[in-house]
């Protein structure tokens, strides 16, 4: 069971997610979600989380600007709605990379691979 926190500063974003999500209760533990990067930073160093979905582009702090100042380093799934970021996430040894909307048949790859 990953424990997982969702960073996404679009409402709509996490509550899509959420709803994929709930289809794999038994790899995937939601414990919190954060709107921009500074939230999402403190909350995986004060929860220190199995797994991040991750956004990109957001207010205050991009996720790669995030990922950079942690010290507690979980796995990383981006989801994004922009694929120009593709290599660098691999680069960041990202589990997977997904683009929005993100598709049910898309994220079950995702999971197998996560599975691994």
């Amino acid at each position: 069971m990953f424990k997982t926190i969702l960073i996404d500063d679009e409402p709509l974003a996490i509550s899509r997610l959420k709803r994929l999500l709930s289809h794999y209760s038994a790899v995937i533990s939601i414990i919190d979600e954060a709107h921009n990067g500074q939230e999402g930073l403190e909350k995986i160093e004060a929860q220190k989380p199995d797994l991040i979905f991750l956004d990109i582009e957001m207010p205050l702090m991009t996720g790669f600007e995030m990922l950079a100042n942690l010290s507690y380093m979980p796995k990383v799934i981006f989801s994004t709605a922009y694929d120009q970021y593709a290599i660098r996430a691999f680069e960041e040894n990202s589990v997977d990379y997904l683009l929005k909307p993100i598709e049910a048949e898309r994220l079950e790859k995702t999971i197998e691979k996560l599975k691994k």
